[in-house]
């Protein structure tokens, strides 16, 4: 966005708008991604530390690394077998969309 702190009487040429939008698009697309893997680590975290830390303490038993580890493993499993689904129908309704509107 220079062409906003420059000052300057003119104006950007439609080219330079549309790489500036697209620019803005893809870091906000990026930051509800952040976004979302941080969500996605921290209800991990919770969902399998309450299931596997039974007996609080200053360290980890190997029963409790094992289980954080294979509890891990499917949470991360489970996360991709959904968003898969998830952009496949996406992809499907939209290509949908495209056919019913041609």
């Amino acid at each position: 966005m220079d062409f906003l702190k420059s000052g300057s009487s003119t104006s950007p040429s439609p080219s330079d708008m549309a790489a500036q939008k697209e620019l803005i698009k893809e870091q906000v697309r990026n930051e509800i991604a952040m976004a979302n893997a941080q969500a996605l680590v921290n209800k991990m975290t919770e969902t399998c530390y309450a299931k596997c830390i039974t007996k609080p303490s200053t360290s980890l038993g190997s029963s409790d690394e094992t289980c954080l580890g294979r509890c891990m493993e499917r949470y991360m499993e489970a996360f991709n077998v959904v968003s898969k689904t998830y952009v496949d129908r996406m992809a499907r309704e939209r290509e949908s969309a495209r056919a019913s509107s041609s």
